[in-house]
């Protein structure tokens, strides 16, 4: 376990918190993540007090004592300012009850006890002492083993799971991401066996989760340094089909004849994993995440092929901008992730062919600034039990992106714009809005992207002008 623990006692605001409460005659700590990640030798900036009395009221004073201004939310209970870079947060210590029906728990005032009962796991009930004294500034109070539990990599509640999940059953995503979040090659979190069987029981309880909270947890899921383990997860114990059945339907292999395919939900979570070694990019490990949701619409079995996904690209490009309705997730990275989905196997494809230059205009053009994440998705769509095929494909793939960087120097397409508007063609020609004009400039864009002509004004005007003649028009 970290020696950093009295490092980060070391913040002034705690002793001046410790000295306010013993004024005011009231109890405070320190309580939670920050808790649990200083233990863990990590630094965190978010800091949760809990006092035993009124959240709200100990923050007013805490925030004339530092002349900082404070934030309240009284829905909440809860009150918070920010302070020499962290964000502290004060609440009332308090015990719940919930109603089958709802999440929303019936709060009353408590002790520290009522407090640590009612978080979610073992390692998150960990509290400090804020109260002056040698003996009780930094006493630890761990009333559920959090600490051995911190040092065996174990996420367990405190309570009976059953009780833990049904009362909030978001907890069961939680598990699912601490594990993901706190792993580290040197020590594996693991979801200890009755809660997994409590999580598999309980799993329709999402139900009664709002979206917003889901794709929170899940967003958080995806940016952790072990993405696939939190799907993996949420697989093993049955919570993957009510959050995502696009993902959870990717599993299993199917033979006819003695063939058979690849199972495609672990190599969603290969490929999920290699984006996340190299990019810390939310919306990119959605597009590694989602790049074949397709697949399972498109399977097709032929006698002599074997099995095919043809299309598979198309119809899971479709599918994003449903999954990202329902999850109300942002437009923005729908239209994005949609683009990745779309385009993921055209690199792959002139990996397999000749790398040509028309063809490499064509996915600059149609990538656009998304391209080096492009490729970056389709470096790690590269896998295979067969070491040897990867190496090849690979040392291919170095050849595109080596073209890539070529064309895009020499023609510039990456951000395209045609050099011929509508609007020049109207007062070159002297002709009203209409089809003529669509016809010149896709013809102009065309011979761009084929190579016919330089991407540059004189060379687009002089072949506009030499088709435009062809097609009857005449200049002013």
């Amino acid at each position: 376990m970290s020696t950093m623990m009295p490092q980060f006692l070391q913040r002034p605001v705690f002793r001046t918190v410790g000295e306010l409460a013993a004024e005011r005659g009231v109890k405070a700590f320190v309580i939670g993540g920050y808790v649990r990640d200083c233990l863990l030798g990590r630094e965190c900036n978010d800091i949760d007090i809990v006092v035993e009395g009124s959240g709200i009221d100990f923050a007013r004073a805490v925030g004339e004592k530092l002349g900082h201004n404070v934030s309240y939310f009284p829905n909440f209970g809860t009150a918070m300012l920010m302070h020499e870079g962290a964000e502290i947060e004060f609440v009332g210590a308090r015990k719940e009850s919930y109603r089958r029906e709802s999440r929303k728990p019936i709060v009353e005032n408590g002790t520290l006890q009522d407090d640590q009962l009612r978080r979610d796991f073992t390692i998150n009930a960990l509290a400090l002492s804020l109260m002056p004294g040698e003996e009780s500034f930094g006493e630890l109070v761990d009333p559920f083993g959090g600490v051995q539990d911190l040092v065996h990599g174990i996420i367990r509640t405190p309570l009976e799971p059953e009780t833990t999940y049904s009362d909030d059953p978001l907890r069961m995503l939680r598990a699912v991401r601490f594990a993901a979040k706190l792993s580290t090659p040197e020590l594996r979190f693991e979801i200890v066996p009755e809660s997994k069987e409590a999580m598999r029981l309980m799993a329709d309880r999402l139900s009664i989760l709002s979206v917003e909270r889901i794709s929170e947890e899940l967003g958080k899921m995806i940016a952790s340094p072990n993405p696939s383990m939190a799907f993996r997860l949420m697989d093993e114990t049955g919570l993957l089909p009510h959050i995502l059945p696009e993902i959870s339907a990717l599993k299993g292999v199917e033979t006819v004849d003695g063939k058979g395919h690849k199972d495609n939900f672990q190599h969603t979570m290969e490929v999920l994993d290699h984006v996340a070694e190299v990019s810390d990019s939310v919306q990119l490990r959605w597009a590694a995440l989602l790049h074949d949701i397709g697949k399972p619409a498109t399977k097709r079995f032929d006698p002599v092929v074997g099995w095919s996904f043809h299309g598979h690209e198309v119809v899971g490009s479709k599918m994003v901008p449903v999954i990202f309705d329902r999850l109300r997730l942002s437009i923005d990275m729908s239209k994005y992730v949609r683009k990745l989905v779309w385009l993921h196997l055209r690199p792959i494809a002139l990996v397999d062919g000749d790398v040509t230059d028309s063809a490499v205009r064509r996915l600059l053009f149609d990538a656009g600034d998304d391209i080096d994440d492009l490729m970056i998705l389709c470096n790690a769509d590269i896998t295979s039990k067969n070491p040897a095929k990867v190496a090849r494909i690979k040392s291919n793939f170095e050849l595109v992106q080596q073209k890539l960087v070529a064309v895009e120097a020499k023609d510039q397409i990456r951000n395209f714009k045609n050099p011929i508007t509508g609007e020049y063609i109207m007062e070159t020609f002297g002709v009203p809005p209409g089809r003529p004009i669509g016809v010149l400039k896709e013809a102009v864009k065309e011979a761009i992207l084929d190579g016919l002509i330089g991407n540059n004004f004189e060379e687009a005007d002089a072949y506009m002008r030499r088709l435009a003649a062809e097609m009857g028009l005449n200049e002013k």
